[in-house]
């Protein structure tokens, strides 16, 4: 079996870790098969939204350790620089939203794959551990950019330091997820909000995105600019005109992500 699973239905684009013996570790075979399916589906006019999850018990444990003490492996400059670097740049590019599904353990580059994703909905059983300092290691894949921005600095620091085991409500209520589910219900739940984003307004869900990555950078004079730039692009699109009617004629409107 490929070390990653896609397909596409009714404009989402699936994207599975599937290493389920290793939980999901990532080695440089997965990747790059992972890049390469992100990059199809930025590029595929059909996807509207993507799904991301891992099969079996978990969704990433982040880095297979194996590979990086093999003396003839990648090393860790080729695993930031060639594996996980451009995931995070992909994933936060991406002109369609991204949702991370975590089903299970999400660990190391793993929990940080995912909380780059817009949406990050997980079931009962999902843990997030920044499990980097265990080894002596930094969190990388962005952790180190996400993590206090969504929960503050304080906490995103006692959570890298001492790599505690966080629960999904525990993530939940701190800020770091946007919902949980119960497992019974997970896959019908979580693929229900990927449905409902294939049908938006897929420009204006861009714009959403690229602003949203600005405004960590940007004054709040240059953010209104850029608001400015964006609401006139969203204004010129088939689905603006669409909405407006819709809620002129008082019906749902028929997006078409144009």
């Amino acid at each position: 079996m490929p070390s990653v699973l896609f397909h596409i239905e009714n404009n989402i684009a699936y994207i599975t870790l599937n290493r389920p013996d290793k939980l999901n570790s990532f080695n440089r075979e997965m990747a790059l098969l992972f890049q390469n399916y992100l990059d199809e589906a930025a590029s595929v006019k059909e996807i509207r939204c993507v799904y991301i999850t891992g099969s079996g018990k978990g969704f990433s444990s982040g880095q297979d350790l194996s590979e990086v003490i093999d003396p003839n492996g990648p090393g860790m400059d080729k695993i930031l620089s060639e594996h996980f670097n451009p995931i995070i740049k992909k994933i936060r590019n991406l002109p369609k939203p991204v949702i991370a599904a975590v089903n299970g353990v999400a660990a190391g580059a793993g929990v940080n794959i995912a909380l780059a994703c817009d949406i990050v909905v997980s079931n009962n059983d999902a843990i997030f551990i920044q499990a980097f300092s265990k080894i002596g290691l930094i969190p990388d894949s962005g952790g180190t950019y996400t993590l206090p921005r969504l929960i503050g600095l304080q906490k995103a620091s006692a959570l890298m330091m001492l790599a505690d085991k966080i629960s999904a409500r525990e993530a939940f209520q701190m800020g770091m997820i946007y919902k949980v589910f119960d497992n019974e219900n997970f896959v019908g739940e979580t693929t229900s909000i990927a449905n409902t984003l294939a049908n938006m307004p897929t420009k204006a869900l861009a714009y959403i995105k690229h602003a949203l990555n600005q405004s960590y950078l940007n004054t709040m004079e240059q953010q209104l600019e850029l608001e400015d730039n964006y609401q006139q692009k969203a204004a010129a699109t088939s689905d603006f005109k669409e909405g407006v009617q819709a809620f002129l004629e008082k019906r749902s409107p028929r997006f078409k992500g144009e």
